[in-house]
């Protein structure tokens, strides 16, 4: 009988270490397609430029894929009606794709493709496409195993497929034909070829500085590896990154070369392994990991406050050049990410569900094993991590000194002296004239007083994690979720006293 096999492109939009796609490959007739589907248009974390940028990327592939034989649809609609559709036209008899660890909406998608896949007689292969395993029991050798799979040979791009003639791929559709309003962000350029180039351009030379480079919302604009978009919806494979760097690595002889690129390579397994939390427990996402620390936030959430800080407009100007800077651009470098985070969850005190969906919209590189796993992390609801609460002025002292980045951003503040652009409402009422810049008129009043904030935040955080209940939960999450490659001990009474200091949050780990 002849084989006719399906490819579903979801968050790996490339040719090269594809599954899949070598698999279609040896199949007798072969189509593939990408869905733009109702519940991730209509996703609280969705927005137009996720879609925007995987239709760039779409429509670079399609070509690519044509070139070799290879029809790609690109339909519109739930997932197992357009299967129906196709398959009245195409009776695949395999459908395969890549796994994905992805938000709730598209596991509950994935549950119901496999249901009907059981239904129509129809085999479904998922692919491992990064570190993060299916069904692990224990995070116990997950290491060794991560290593396996980053080491293992890349899949080569098949030559040509034979390709099924009678499915004809209509015009890719834009936003306003998806009923999306333009996303207005200054984006970066979509597509395998950019990301194989911006891999290869910052481990040639932009990375060399990569250590010193990733703090400064400035200097890692360039410094920083810019990947995690081309990583989040699979125009370059982690295997792919992986392997690149390991060959940069033996090629080089400089010292600060090396440990700038080995400290972008442990990243990328960091990455990974915050995926794996999710993989391992989807509730994450919704629900407090300590649920002892359920109720803390939830009844407290000050609206006002919380359209401040999505404005750009808390009176903190390190805390809104990060947010006008990333609502323009869909990016931000690491450690602007956690104060960002950290800002909003001691400084104002908001439970960490409704900033991480507004962020989950802005960052173009969302991934959401890491993106909700980080937000519970900065947000000091694990049970087992440090509480990092920034000093936005300190950071704009530390990774703006001279300023460049807040004026950048918020051009109300363009003639503020430097010493006092961080903390601007210490200036008395004549130096506000002097700079064009009156508090409460021209540039916002602080919403919280800081030291008030963060101080009644520290009470009741340590007040949770002191009682023997929280401590006994977080010691069985550390179990489940902590890292053994880190060297982290399983007891979090013993960690305490020697805690290694942990990565920052967002799809860019290793930005």
């Amino acid at each position: 009988m002849p084989l006719r096999s399906l490819v579903w492109f979801k968050r790996d939009l490339r040719l090269r270490d594809h599954a899949p796609l070598a698999t279609a490959a040896r199949a007798d007739a072969a189509a593939a397609v990408y869905l733009i589907e109702p519940d991730w248009l209509a996703s609280p974390e969705g927005s137009s430029a996720h879609v925007a940028f995987a239709l760039e990327g779409l429509a670079q592939l399609r070509r690519a894929l044509a070139a070799r034989g290879l029809p790609l649809l690109v339909e519109v609609g739930e997932a197992c009606s357009v299967f129906d559709r196709l398959r009245a036209r195409f009776p695949f008899d395999e459908l395969l794709s890549h796994e994905e660890t992805g938000s709730g909406w598209s596991y509950r998608r994935d549950q119901a493709v496999a249901a009907w896949c059981r239904r129509r007689g129809v085999a479904w292969t998922e692919f491992p496409q990064t570190g993060a395993v299916r069904r692990l029991r224990s995070r116990d050798g997950w290491a060794r195993r991560w290593q396996a799979r980053m080491d293992a040979p890349q899949i080569p791009t098949p030559a040509g497929f034979r390709g099924e003639a009678c499915l004809e791929a209509h015009d890719l559709p834009d936003l306003a034909r998806l009923g999306l309003p333009p996303h207005g962000k200054q984006l970066q350029m979509a597509g395998e070829a950019t990301a194989e180039a911006t891999l290869a351009s910052f481990l040639a030379h932009r990375g060399h500085d990569y250590l010193k480079s990733i703090s400064s919302p400035l200097r890692a604009e360039r410094g920083g590896s810019r990947l995690s978009p081309y990583l989040a919806f699979g125009m370059l494979s982690m295997r792919q990154v992986h392997q690149a760097t390991v060959a940069t690595l033996a090629t080089r002889d400089d010292t600060d070369v090396r440990r700038a690129l080995r400290g972008f390579a442990g990243r990328l397994r960091w990455h990974c392994h915050f995926m794996q939390k999710l993989e391992s427990q989807p509730s994450l996402e919704f629900r407090n990991l300590a649920r002892a620390t359920d109720g803390l936030r939830e009844g407290e959430f000050d609206r006002e406050r919380f359209e401040a800080w999505c404005a750009g407009a808390t009176g903190y100007p390190m805390v809104d050049a990060c947010m006008r800077s990333l609502r323009a651009t869909g990016w931000l470098n690491f450690r602007m990410r956690a104060m960002l985070v950290s800002f909003a969850a001691y400084h104002l005190w908001l439970h960490w569900r409704e900033p991480g969906l507004f962020l989950a919209r802005q960052f173009l590189d969302y991934e959401a094993g890491i993106h909700w796993s980080q937000m519970q992390m900065q947000s000091g609801t694990t049970g087992i991590n440090t509480l990092r609460m920034y000093s936005p002025a300190k950071q704009a002292r530390d990774h703006d000194p001279g300023g460049h980045f807040i004026r950048r951003w918020l051009p109300e503040l363009a003639h503020v002296p430097l010493p006092l652009l961080a903390e601007p409402w210490r200036m008395d009422p004549a130096q506000q004239r002097a700079a064009g810049c009156v508090i409460g008129r021209d540039y916002p009043a602080p919403l919280v007083e800081e030291k008030v904030a963060l101080a009644s935040a520290r009470e009741r955080l340590y007040a949770v994690r002191r009682d023997p209940r929280a401590r006994a939960e977080a010691d069985a999450i550390q179990g489940r979720h902590g890292s053994r490659r880190s060297g982290l001990p399983t007891s979090t009474r013993r960690r305490r006293r020697a805690a290694p200091p942990s990565p920052s949050p967002q799809a860019d780990l290793f930005e």
